[in-house]
């Protein structure tokens, strides 16, 4: 496993080339804000989900009458990614289909990822492109966990959004339940902020699609941002473990979604799918801003 690593006069950046995932971002002073993967809390730092993102209904989707076994969130984040190159503060990375991946996915595919950054932003782009005689369905998505602002509990500290949703969608043991709403529970009222209460996360992810939101930021307690993600993906999950002390959250724009509690459909038939003709492709891109 090989890390890179790039830096601007706001912050340094290091990726590995297994997953693509971000190991570190950090301040050109040295204060790191990615949590660093300790397994008492969560083993991973901030994994790339392809060609799924969350759960499938009983480990297992239907593709043109044949059942393929997929666990949480796909491959991608386990899977080793040809380094492509570094030119000045970017570097792409690339995984392509293989004999491993099509016994679990019958699609010849091509990701390449990058990081480029922009003062102190961090620009992320993946471009999926199928490479089959086939239409292609994927889903996509970002799970990084940011360490909350020192000296401050998680309980302390809020969620901020650029508007206030009007359904969050519940989950249920990994699946998500149609039609449901959470938002209530939050007591959010008119305010775009939710605070990391206790029991919070007890049930899972807080899922908010139908593109409500477009900005998601990690606040300290005076409500003022620590860091913030932007996207123009249709979903975004807000997550931590739900255990007693944990220091980071997760903030996650997503193209997909776990299947609901009652899904029985097809491939192509799953919430939040995206599709590719034979030889298309598709950009999908989110920003991080260190505050």
């Amino acid at each position: 496993m090989a890390i890179h690593t790039i830096a601007n006069n706001c912050l340094v950046v290091s990726v590995s080339d297994h997953g693509a995932e971000l190991q570190s971002i950090k301040t050109s002073d040295g204060k790191e804000y990615l949590w660093q993967g300790d397994p008492a809390f969560w083993a991973r730092r901030s994994p790339l989900l392809f060609p799924f993102v969350g759960a499938v209904k009983n480990n297992s989707y239907q593709y043109q009458d044949t059942a393929y076994p997929m666990g949480q969130h796909g491959f991608a984040r386990d899977m080793d990614f040809a380094f492509l190159e570094k030119e000045g503060t970017k570097l792409s990375f690339r995984l392509t289909a293989n004999d491993e991946t099509r016994a679990v996915y019958p699609f010849d595919f091509a990701l390449t990822v990058s990081y480029a950054l922009f003062n102190n932003e961090i620009r992320v782009t993946w471009t999926v492109e199928n490479n089959d005689s086939k239409v292609m369905y994927y889903s996509i998505g970002a799970h990084p966990a940011f360490l909350l602002p020192e000296k401050y509990s998680r309980e302390e500290c809020y969620i901020s959004m650029d508007k206030v949703p009007q359904r969050i969608t519940a989950i249920s043991g990994k699946y998500a339940v149609e039609g449901s709403n959470v938002k209530d529970r939050l007591s959010l009222g008119a305010s775009p902020f939710i605070r990391l209460e206790k029991d919070l996360f007890a049930s899972d992810a807080l899922v908010i699609e139908d593109s409500q939101l477009h900005k998601v930021g990690l606040c300290t307690p005076d409500r003022e941002p620590f860091v913030e993600v932007s996207f123009d993906a249709p979903v975004v999950g807000i997550w931590s473990p739900d255990k007693e002390g944990c220091p980071f959250v997760c903030i996650e724009p997503w193209y997909g979604r776990c299947d609901a509690v009652d899904f029985e459909g097809t491939l192509e038939e799953r919430k939040w799918q995206n599709s590719l003709p034979p030889a298309g492709s598709a950009t999908h891109a989110y920003r991080i801003t260190i505050c």
